[in-house]
């Protein structure tokens, strides 16, 4: 369990932050820049001070301004992996990580997260002879052999190209799951957060604006504006219940539904999580036929939001909650209200497949399955 609730002025601005996260998994931080994300994780790592509040891992308490207690950064257990990697120029991949390792654990693990970060082969170079996704992962690695009790990554893949980012991706998946270490995940990528997190804390002005499970905040359209206008759309858990190889059609399965999406080597009941944009949903009053969308879905809108530019949002419950994005004159001439009974239309091809991870606790690895 992460308790966090805590105040602190920098100059004109103010953060004031209080959550609690369930143990293990990721919470990922997102927000837009100057949300306050990097300060509150430094406050979380004790490398700045809160003016008052409490911070607290399981049963160890890092700082309780009432109590008098603030541990020192090297006493918080804690691993901190950066934007950038910061290793050692001078030093080889294997002395950079043994710096980071601490006590018998760290030299007992020491294999095991060079086979997990697959960087035995890196470890007699120096960091100037690396990759950028090479960098990250040793960074990882060090943060990981001080043993920690919670990591931190403060946009660990913001520097890198996509290329970079879908290599290191399975890699953070598998700390997830392989070493149940708690993670606080700093981003403002959307696929990153629905393809890791599990719960998210959206922070707008130094504040938390919402704070929950990423399904539930994803769908609420109040937040459309924290969220983002154009990474708006529904996430989904859903399962993967068969295969049409010949066709190249993988079926998921969700609420009593099944969506097609194109062929995916992922096996048959692993619980996958996705996104379905709004901006990728149509609607119509009754289900055409003659089409070349596999995805039409009946139900009901149940809920409707201007957006004040000619667009309109609308939430369809279709057993699970879609969200489409259509003009005003498209909503007029539909006569669409809260209660009216909807066809949704979701092109196979339009799956976010960036954003396409497996939920916590599977035993797909993403990296062998997703593209």
């Amino acid at each position: 369990m992460i308790e966090v609730d805590v105040r602190r002025r920098l100059g004109d601005f103010a953060l004031q932050a209080a959550f609690n996260s369930p143990p293990g998994g990721i919470t990922a931080l997102f927000g837009r820049s100057g949300a306050g994300k990097t300060a509150l994780v430094n406050l979380l790592a004790g490398l700045d001070r809160p003016d008052e509040g409490r911070i607290a891992v399981d049963d160890a308490v890092l700082f309780d301004s009432e109590a008098g207690i603030d541990l020192a950064p090297e006493m918080r257990r804690l691993g901190y992996v950066f934007q950038e990697g910061r290793l050692f120029p001078h030093m080889s991949v294997r002395r950079n990580l043994a710096y980071g390792m601490k006590g018998k654990d760290g030299a007992a693990n020491f294999d095991r997260i060079v086979e997990l970060l697959d960087i035995g082969a890196l470890l007699d170079r120096t960091p100037h002879a690396l990759s950028g996704g090479e960098k990250q992962r040793v960074a990882i690695g060090r943060a990981l052999l001080a043993s920690p009790r919670l990591l931190l990554m403060d946009e660990p893949l913001a520097s890198l190209d996509m290329g970079r980012k879908a290599e290191i991706l399975p890699f953070i998946e598998r700390l997830r799951d392989e070493l149940a270490i708690p993670i606080v995940y700093v981003t403002h990528a959307m696929e990153e957060i629905v393809r890791l997190a599990d719960m998210l804390v959206i922070m707008s002005d130094g504040k938390v604006a919402a704070v929950g499970p990423v399904e539930d905040l994803m769908s609420r359209l109040d937040l459309r504006p924290l969220t983002g206008r154009y990474e708006a759309g529904a996430v989904l858990t859903v399962t993967v219940d068969g295969h049409d190889a010949r066709r190249a059609v993988t079926r998921l399965a969700f609420d009593g539904m099944t969506l097609l999406v194109p062929y995916f080597d992922i096996p048959v009941g692993e619980e996958l999580r996705i996104r379905i944009r709004a901006r990728d949903v149509s609607l119509a009053l009754t289900a055409p036929t003659d089409i070349s969308i596999l995805n039409i879905f009946p139900g009901r809108v149940v809920e409707i939001s201007d957006r004040k530019d000619g667009q309109m949002d609308v939430i369809v419950d279709v057993g699970a909650r879609i969200w489409a994005r259509v003009t005003r004159l498209a909503m007029d001439r539909l006569a669409l209200q809260p209660g009216s009974e909807v066809h949704a239309l979701v092109k196979a091809v339009a799956i976010d497949r960036q954003s396409l991870g497996r939920r916590t606790g599977s035993n797909f690895r993403g990296d062998k399955g997703i593209p």
